[in-house]
């Protein structure tokens, strides 16, 4: 069904169009006016998008459900928060985001549409940020266009590692990452030929006998981030057999993000979230 959500005018409104309002104050983007243009009701009755408006007024919108959804394949998901609006994972290491040639119908996108089918509501996939497979942890989803336009680029996270070495104190890797072939999804770092910044800040959390925990925080969000800057400065992550050869055996990079933190796109409150490391994880720390 479609989500329904109900705004106040604010004085500084008073006057204003209702686009301006929907445009300026609830952050809808231009896309999605044109998907509600028709589903604006002024203080219950419908409203046109050029209508004036008044402090008090009262503005219905109706987003209407998606059309087209991935596959639908049940699997287990732990879900960590729900409502409305959003839906936050926590992300097992061991499936993969999104429908690619290598995986079809074993993806998180295609446990969520199960999950939500189940519950009657049609909301295509929109993870706010991707996790690699092999990384772990929270995952923000949003459940309709206006919580997907809103929450873009505005999650804090924080991620864990367990890399090769020691560490000590914290540190700032500031070298732009680069594709050396367009066919395959390894990146490397460069200076020179480098055509995306990176910037990557990690804070050393515990050192085991050659190995460290550390806690990471990005200022940038490219592919393979935290995996191509740690191995370039020569920490590569634990069982991160694409960048190395440490802890081989694990068959996934240790990698976690186990915070994160954000405003709701609706009710503006801060949310903050935050997810334990899965067991394997766990147990390579424990080897030390």
């Amino acid at each position: 069904m479609p989500r329904n959500i109900n705004y106040t005018v604010p004085e500084e409104y008073d006057g204003r169009k209702v686009v301006h309002f929907l445009r300026g104050y609830c952050g809808f983007s231009s896309r999605l006016m044109r998907k509600v243009k028709y589903a604006l009701t002024l203080n219950g009755e419908q409203t046109r998008t050029i209508d004036r408006l008044k402090t008090g007024d009262i503005i219905g919108v109706a987003i209407p459900d998606d059309d087209a959804l991935p596959e639908i394949t049940e699997a287990e998901i732990d879900i960590v928060y729900e409502d409305d609006d959003i839906l936050v994972i926590n992300k097992s290491p061991f499936m993969a985001m999104h429908p690619t040639h290598n995986h079809q119908g074993d993806t998180l996108a295609n446990a969520v549409t199960a999950y939500l089918s189940k519950k009657g509501k049609h909301s295509a996939f929109r993870a706010v940020g991707r996790l690699d497979k092999g990384t772990s942890g929270l995952v923000v989803c949003a459940l309709n266009p206006l919580s997907a336009c809103k929450l873009a680029g505005k999650i804090e996270k924080e991620y864990r590692a367990l890399v090769k070495g020691e560490l000590h104190g914290t540190g700032r890797i500031d070298v732009p990452i680069y594709r050396p072939d367009p066919m395959k999804t390894l990146r490397a770092c460069s200076y020179e030929l480098g055509v995306e910044p990176a910037v990557t800040n990690w804070t050393a959390e515990r050192n085991f006998d050659g190995a460290t925990l550390v806690s990471l925080r990005l200022e940038t969000g490219r592919t393979h981030q935290i995996r191509v800057h740690m191995a370039f400065e020569g920490h590569v992550l634990a069982g991160d057999t694409m960048y190395g050869d440490f802890m081989p055996e694990i068959g996934h990079q240790l990698l976690h993000c186990g915070k994160c933190r954000f405003e709701h796109p609706v009710t503006g409150k801060i949310m903050e979230f935050e997810a334990d490391f899965p067991e394997n994880f766990k147990a390579a720390m424990n080897k030390y």
